[in-house]
């Protein structure tokens, strides 16, 4: 056998050694070329991606260098393609501001809108009056329509001439002193505000219900007025064994307050309340 013209050579019976150096010479360049069609070919797949890439950058270039003009970009939208309108309209605000919830002050300064119904236990009910940690027992009540009749002195005068249209008295009572609040209607604020700032003489007390007679023949009592709203409301205490009522009397003066500062809230309730309803009555 041979390899190669002049190269080594094995026959039968022959005993040489094989030529190394040349056989490492063949394989050398064997692997040369191998390398060499490795790299060209590896240039030639770039070159062709490259061509690629620039074939289809300038087929999306317009002549003037902008991109999205070419037959790819027909896939885009362009702005004016884009819908300009929601399914879905769009919020509106109003530009009226809402009315201001009712006065509830307003609700008790005339009787036309003061329109609820005014009864003993609309001002004071139940049997006791509970104010912070003073409890006072719950005497005689009265309502009448002849105002002069609860009074003493000009007071009546004063609210007849004023339209007065009805007063309500009750007497509460706690350790020997007893206080009246009664409230005086009038048909306006302007009635009441005039009648309770005229005030002279005072309401009279009113006893019976477990309560003796009390600030009648002479004794000093005291006595408040004021008023809210369409309503006069006025107070008379003293002791129940008829003793005077001093400055220094405070136990006299902490009752009347706090019958005072009920009344007050009750009627402010009373507008709350017609205040209220209005708001929340339908529109029509």
């Amino acid at each position: 056998m041979s390899f190669g013209q002049g190269g080594p050579s094995w026959g039968p019976g022959g005993n040489h050694t094989p030529d190394w150096a040349a056989l490492a010479d063949e394989s050398a360049a064997r692997n040369r070329r191998k390398k060499w069609l490795m790299i060209g070919g590896g240039a030639l797949a770039t070159a062709a991606i490259a061509a690629i890439v620039a074939t289809a950058v300038i087929s999306t270039n317009n002549n003037d260098g902008s991109i999205g003009s070419g037959k790819n970009a027909s896939q885009l939208p362009g702005p004016a393609d884009l819908p300009t309108d929601s399914a879905e309209p769009e919020p509106s605000f109003s530009t009226v501001a809402p009315p201001p919830p009712p006065d509830p002050k307003d609700y008790i300064s005339d009787v036309k809108k003061d329109r609820a119904p005014i009864s003993i236990d609309s001002f004071y009910p139940g049997r006791k009056l509970t104010m912070g940690d003073r409890v006072y027992a719950k005497g005689a009540t009265h309502r009448t329509t002849n105002c002069a009749a609860a009074t003493q002195g000009a007071l009546g005068s004063i609210l007849a001439n004023n339209g007065c249209d009805q007063v309500i008295r009750a007497t509460y009572s706690k350790a020997g002193i007893a206080v009246t609040v009664g409230v005086a209607v009038f048909e306006t604020e302007a009635q009441a505000k005039k009648a309770a700032q005229q005030a002279s003489g005072g309401l009279a007390s009113l006893s019976g219900a477990g309560v003796p007679t009390f600030c009648r023949g002479g004794s000093i009592c005291r006595r408040t007025a004021n008023s809210y709203g369409r309503y006069a409301y006025f107070t008379i205490g003293g002791f129940t064994n008829g003793k005077n009522v001093t400055q220094a009397d405070k136990d006299v003066f902490a009752v009347g307050d706090d019958l005072t500062d009920f009344t007050f809230r009750q009627i402010r309730h009373r507008g709350e309340v017609q205040a209220s309803a209005a708001a929340t009555a339908p529109t029509t």
